[in-house]
């Protein structure tokens, strides 16, 4: 990363994303410097996932920021937050199973992502099994808490037990 393109990069992450105009702008200019950073190309994928809602746009910056830097430790994570809400669960899997194996990765961060993709499928007690694997990469009580409330929401989902079985003769 230069640093006329690093200036750029940090000033559109800066804006985002409360000033997706300054944003944009910044970002045109760092990836005119370099169009194959990662960085640059994942927070473009970001703009159109998040803000735009435009899943597909955005699938197409997270696959080209993967292709240019398949160890950056943030594409994994928001292009798979991207495949989940698109719906593109098997995609979403293989990225995951993936993306546990990068060195120095957000380990909390993929599995909570794990456990949405079992609560989407509907296996609610699968979910529940990521979510503890989760709690074991947080490593600030904020982390923890988002877990712990998470877990909370997927038990109260679930079935209740009927207390009542009726006994048949």
């Amino acid at each position: 990363m230069t640093l006329t393109k690093s200036k750029y990069y940090f000033e559109a992450l800066d804006n985002y994303p409360y000033s997706l105009p300054d944003c944009l702008e910044a970002l045109n200019y760092a990836l005119s410097y370099d169009p194959e950073d990662a960085d640059s190309l994942c927070l473009m994928g970001r703009i159109y996932s998040e803000m735009l809602i435009d899943y597909e746009k955005a699938k197409l910056y997270f696959e080209e920021a993967m292709q240019c830097d398949v160890t950056n430790l943030n594409t994994p994570k928001y292009y798979i937050k991207c495949l989940l809400d698109n719906e593109d669960l098997q995609e979403a899997e293989r990225l995951i199973a993936y993306a546990l194996k990068i060195k120095g990765i957000d380990k909390a961060t993929i599995w909570f992502y794990r456990s949405m993709l079992s609560e989407k499928r509907g296996s609610l007690t699968n979910a529940l099994k990521f979510l503890s694997e989760s709690a074991k990469y947080c490593f600030s009580s904020q982390s923890l808490e988002v877990v712990k409330d998470r877990k909370k929401f997927i038990k109260s989902k679930m079935p209740k037990k009927s207390k009542n079985k009726k006994e048949t003769k």
